[in-house]
């Protein structure tokens, strides 16, 4: 898992600069047509970063996780991203993933086949959240311009 914890941090350096070009303006603006806009995005990423947190260290406690499932859209209108300051979200999003990093660092080995279920969703590996959560970042990410070489992360359609 150390490897995966250093793809995700590459990941945090890549987007510092991207980040940091973006202002208070351009952070309001949506992506696409009808899209979330940037702060909403950085936000949901923020979202995922500690829905994945307790998932993670509920999974290291536990013979087994169910936790409930995930409402992406629910979540960014209850947290108000939009109204957040730019700078805020990019420095919580940063330490919260950093953290993370060194969390999934010292995952323990023989509980990464512990099994998870996410909702309705068909039962994961908390080896499998963990490389999923750092491709879900990555789609993302990729999403405002952050290219970083991603041929190693695995990508899904599993719960993020």
């Amino acid at each position: 898992m150390k490897a995966l914890s250093q793809q995700l941090l590459t990941l945090i350096d890549a987007a510092g600069p991207i980040f940091a070009q973006v202002g208070e303006e351009e952070s309001l603006q949506p992506l696409h047509s009808g899209g979330w806009s940037r702060k909403q995005l950085v936000g949901h990423l923020i979202d995922s970063a500690s829905n994945n947190h307790q998932r993670f260290v509920r999974a290291t406690l536990q013979p087994q996780l169910n936790f409930p499932g995930y409402d992406q859209n629910g979540n960014v209108r209850a947290q108000h991203f939009q109204h957040a300051s730019w700078p805020l979200l990019v420095s919580l999003w940063r330490s919260y993933n950093q953290f993370l990093a060194h969390l999934i660092a010292h995952l323990p080995e023989h509980k990464l086949q512990t099994t998870c279920r996410i909702g309705v969703e068909n039962p994961v590996t908390l080896e499998f959240l963990a490389t999923d959560y750092v491709a879900h970042l990555s789609h993302h990410l990729s999403q405002m311009g952050v290219q970083q070489d991603t041929h190693q992360l695995v990508k899904t359609n599993e719960p993020s």
